[in-house]
């Protein structure tokens, strides 16, 4: 699987989770969290960086709009810890590209 592909999937989790818990979905997304999963998802198709980049969090450019930006700032304060219940693979996975 690429790494475009691989982070889009974890994106995906983070927001399910997030809209789970925030928005009492039960299947599916909102129309809010599926409006930010698409523009993240946008976002990652058009990475100066492609297979080369980073974690967002350590990426030296800021290519979300500021109020997208503040949204998954949100979901992934939310998701993040619950990740590793949820995904585990897919957070050590996550974690240690981090730290790389």
């Amino acid at each position: 699987m690429s790494r475009i592909e691989e982070d889009k999937r974890t994106v995906r989790q983070m927001v399910e989770i997030y809209c789970h818990g925030n928005h009492h979905t039960r299947e599916g997304l909102c129309e809010e969290c599926r409006t930010l999963l698409e523009y993240s998802h946008f976002r990652l198709d058009h990475c100066k960086f492609g297979e080369n980049k980073t974690t967002c969090k350590v990426c030296p450019v800021h290519c979300y709009k500021p109020e997208m930006r503040e949204r998954m700032r949100r979901v992934m304060i939310y998701a993040g810890p619950r990740m590793l219940w949820h995904h585990p693979l897919a957070t050590l996975r996550h974690l240690w590209r981090e730290m790389r």
